[in-house]
C-alpha cells in the first residue's frame, strides 16, 4: 500500500509517528509552502526552512526514499498528489495552531470523498491538548499545577527509531526545486546565523548531545546567564521539528537525576503549557487572556518602536539582546524578558508589536511559545508576571551579565568599559568614557527614556485599567 507523508513542523525522520506507521511499504514525503493565512514563516524562520528541508531531503534519498516539494494550499496539493501516485492512506502528524485541527479535519474530508484514507498521529507534544485537566475537567491557566498534573501523566512514549530505508513507487512527480520555493532572502543578512546554526535533524540531534554532556547538569544555575553558554539552544531545532520532545525528555532522563534536569523538563513544560493555551484560546497571539487589559492605554509610536527594534535605547543589556536577535536570528531567554519589559512597560508600546517582531526575526518562531511568552511578560496572560513586575534593565544587566561579556560581544562599542559602569554608561565619568572611547549620544546613544519615570508611568496606567474593573 502506497502512503503520502504530509510534512509540516516535523522535519525529521526518527520519532516521526505518521512515517513510521507507513514504512513498510512505498511511501512518498511531501512539503507544502504555503501561500496565504497569519501563520507564515517571518524571514529568519523562511532561511532556517530552506536549509532543514534541505537537509531532511539529503536524509530521505539517502535512504532510497523521496522528498517531493510544493507551494500552495496544501487542501488542494496534497490531493492532488495522492492521486497521482495512487496512494490509498496519506497520514500527517498533528498540530495545534490556531485553524490547524479544522484544516486537517477538511483534509480528511476532501481525501475520503476521493476514496484515499486520511490518518493523523500524535508527534509534537508531550501530553496534546486535553490530556491534562483540572479537577473540574477543565484548561489549566496556571503553569505550575499544569505541570504538577502533567508530571502525574504516564510517562511519554518512547520515541521511533528512524527507518533504516524508504521504498519511493514509481512515477513520482518531480515537484519543484528547493530554490523554487524562495526561502532565502534576497540580501545576505543571515550569514551570522549560518555561522551559528546548522538546521535540520543532525544539528538537532548534535546540539542535545553536546548540551547533555557539558550543560544539563548546570542547567538550573546557568540558565539564567546571557554571558555563558548555559542554554541547550534545541528551540528552532523543536519549532521545525527536526527533533521531538519525546526524544529530549528521554535522553534527559538517561542521565542521573539532577536539579538541572528537572529545571530543564520544566522548560520543556513550559512549551507543553503555550500549546495548551493556544489551542484553548485560538486568539492568543492577538488578545490579552485578562479582558481589562483590552482597554490598557498603550502608546503608538513607530519611531520607538524602531528604536527598540535596531537596539539603539541606551540600554545596554536590552541592546545587546535586540542585536543578538537581529544578527543570529535568537535570543537568550533572560534578556527576552528584558527586552520585552522594556518594550511593554518602559516603552508603554503594545505587547503584539514585540511578538509580531519576534515571529519575523526568531529562528525559533512558534506561535503557541511567541504568545505566551509576551503575553507572560505584558501581564496580561495566563499564569502571567504582575505587571508592576517591571524589569529594571540596569540591575537585571549587571545580576545576569556581571562582567559585561554578553553587552561587550553585542554591543561592541562599551568593549572598554569597566564592568562597574558598562551597564550604565551615563553614569561613566568624562575620563572613564574618554578611555573607553564612548562618546553618548554619538558613538552610543543616550537612554531613550528615564526607567524609574517610565516605571511609574507604567503602574499608573496598570492602576486606571485595574480601577476601571474593580
Amino acid at each position: 500500500m502506497t502512503t503520502l507523508i504530509w510534512l509540516r513542523q516535523d522535519l525529521r525522520l526518527a520519532d516521526n509517528p505518521a512515517l513510521a506507521a507507513a514504512a513498510h511499504g512505498p511511501v512518498v514525503l511531501a512539503f507544502v509552502l504555503g501561500e496565504a493565512g497569519p501563520w507564515q514563516p517571518g524571514g529568519a524562520s523562511r532561511w532556517w526552512l530552506h536549509h532543514s528541508l534541505a537537509a531532511f531531503g539529503t536524509e530521505v534519498a539517502r535512504r532510497g526514499g523521496r522528498l517531493v516539494l510544493l507551494r500552495g494550499d496544501a487542501l488542494t496539493e496534497i490531493p492532488r498528489l495522492a492521486a497521482a501516485i495512487g496512494a490509498e492512506a496519506v497520514h500527517w502528524n498533528r498540530r495545534f495552531e490556531p485553524g490547524e485541527r479544522q484544516r486537517e479535519a477538511e483534509m480528511a474530508r476532501r481525501l475520503a470523498a476521493a476514496g484515499i484514507h486520511g490518518r493523523d498521529f500524535a508527534a509534537d507534544l508531550l501530553f496534546e491538548p486535553g490530556s491534562v485537566r483540572t479537577k473540574t475537567g477543565g484548561p489549566f491557566q496556571v503553569f505550575t499545577p499544569f505541570w504538577r498534573a502533567a508530571l502525574a501523566q504516564p510517562e511519554p512514549p518512547r520515541p521511533l527509531p528512524a527507518p533504516a530505508a524508504l521504498t519511493a513507487p514509481e512515477n513520482v512527480p518531480t515537484g519543484l526545486e528547493l530554490e523554487a520555493l524562495s526561502l532565502m532572502p534576497r540580501l545576505e543578512w543571515w550569514r551570522d546565523m549560518a555561522a551559528t546554526w546548522k538546521p535540520g535533524e543532525a544539528g538537532a540531534a548534535g546540539r542535545l548531545g553536546d548540551f547533555l554532556d557539558r550543560g544539563l547538569n548546570d542547567y538550573d544555575s546557568e540558565r539564567d546567564r546571557p554571558d555563558h553558554d548555559g542554554t541547550s539552544m534545541l528551540s528552532p531545532h523543536l519549532a521545525f521539528g527536526e527533533i521531538s520532545p519525546r526524544q529530549i525528555w528521554h535522553a534527559v532522563r538517561t542521565r542521573p537525576p539532577s536539579s538541572g534536569a528537572e529545571c530543564f523538563l520544566k522548560e520543556l513544560g513550559w512549551r507543553e503549557f503555550s500549546h495548551q493555551l493556544i489551542a484553548t484560546f485560538p486568539d492568543l497571539a492577538t488578545r490579552p487572556l485578562q479582558p481589562a487589559f483590552a482597554a490598557f492605554p498603550w502608546v503608538q509610536d513607530d519611531n520607538a518602536l524602531v528604536v527598540w527594534q535596531q537596539g539603539r535605547t541606551g540600554y545596554p543589556i536590552v541592546d545587546a539582546g535586540m542585536r543578538q536577535l537581529w544578527a543570529t536570528g535568537w535570543m537568550h531567554n533572560r534578556v527576552r524578558m528584558i527586552v520585552g519589559s522594556f518594550l511593554v512597560k518602559d516603552l508603554l508600546l503594545p505587547w503584539q508589536s514585540g511578538e509580531r517582531w519576534f515571529w519575523d526575526t526568531l529562528v525559533d518562531a512558534n506561535a503557541a511559545a511567541n504568545a505566551a511568552s509576551w503575553q507572560w511578560i505584558a501581564g496580561c496572560g495566563a499564569d502571567a508576571a504582575p505587571y508592576f513586575r517591571v524589569f529594571n534593565p540596569i540591575t537585571q544587566g549587571e545580576k545576569f551579565d556581571p562582567a559585561g561579556d554578553y553587552v561587550r560581544r553585542w554591543v561592541p562599542e562599551l568593549a572598554r568599559l569597566p564592568a562597574q559602569t558598562i551597564h550604565k554608561p551615563w553614569l561613566a565619568s568624562p575620563l572613564e568614557l574618554a578611555g573607553a572611547r564612548v562618546r553618548l549620544g554619538i558613538s552610543y546613544p543616550e537612554p531613550m527614556v528615564d526607567h524609574a519615570r517610565a516605571r511609574q508611568a507604567a503602574l499608573e496606567a496598570y492602576a486606571r485599567i485595574k480601577g476601571a474593573t474593580s
